[in-house]
């Protein structure tokens, strides 16, 4: 569409801070954008106090994708159901261990805010990354991992309890949602595209109906549905109205895990 090669620069470490200050600082001319995650906007803030830059200032353009967290077990644990995890985990000696991929994200959010409305006596085992912890759970180390229903989590290999999606999912209309145990309870990771603060509201303009047309093809439909995801169509200013009223949704969770300390 652009006529010009994109190049995907990929910044871990840090909980996201470091890939969110190349951003921030990188001139603000259009031909640098930033994929940013939930996290970004609810939790660096608080889980890096000396982060030197205003995740607020960043321009939003606009919304790409969301994924539903999971609650999967490994497949030797004995238990069938959602009711069956939260009365196992209290009957274990410290509570029951949750892999988590890194302290902060939207997993680890997840599970606290299913730990406080459900009961469930958990424990967090904390890894570098992904891989290392989906490797836990499936030897079955650590019983249970909660993480985005897309990738891993779909891949057949773990046994699925419930999905935080708002109603069960048509691509799974079997597998219950946390709801139906816990009222109320929806929790997703989505990821949006935003430029470095002073970017022109012309090129703004630009990037985000570009970014519109391209996600309302069939193609890349089919390809989120894959893995998963979906989407809907937001204008920056929808986009910055969503990230504010994410921001309110996991400030009490975030203030209740007191990360600054952790």
């Amino acid at each position: 569409m652009w006529g010009q090669q994109t190049v995907l620069v990929n910044q871990p470490g840090a909980g996201g801070a470091l890939a969110a200050r190349a951003a921030y600082t990188a001139t603000a001319d259009g031909h640098t954008v930033f994929m940013a995650v939930a996290s970004t906007f609810t939790v660096l803030p608080q889980l890096q106090p000396n982060l030197s830059i205003n995740v607020e200032e960043f321009v939003p353009i606009g919304f790409v994708g969301e994924v539903p967290m999971a609650i999967a077990v490994t497949p030797s644990l004995s238990v069938s159901s959602l009711p069956e995890l939260i009365a196992h985990s209290k009957s274990q000696p410290g509570g029951l261990h949750v892999a988590m991929p890194f302290r902060g994200g939207i997993p680890h959010m997840t599970a606290e805010l299913f730990r406080h409305r459900s009961g469930a006596s958990l424990t967090y085992v904390f890894y570098p990354g992904v891989p290392q912890a989906i490797s836990d759970v499936l030897s079955g180390r650590v019983p249970v991992l909660i993480e985005g229903l897309g990738g891993p989590l779909a891949s057949g290999q773990f046994k699925l309890l419930a999905v935080a999606s708002t109603e069960r999912l048509a691509s799974r209309p079997n597998l219950p949602t946390v709801s139906e145990t816990v009222p109320g309870f929806a929790a997703s990771g989505w990821f949006v595209l935003v430029a470095p603060p002073g970017t022109a509201a012309s090129i703004v303009r630009k990037i985000s109906e570009d970014l519109q047309a391209v996600l309302a093809r069939p193609d890349v439909r089919q390809k989120f549905q894959d893995f998963s995801l979906s989407t809907r169509a937001m204008s920056p200013q929808q986009l910055a109205d969503f990230i504010g009223s994410e921001r309110k949704l996991w400030k009490p969770v975030i203030e209740q895990m007191d990360l600054t300390t952790q």
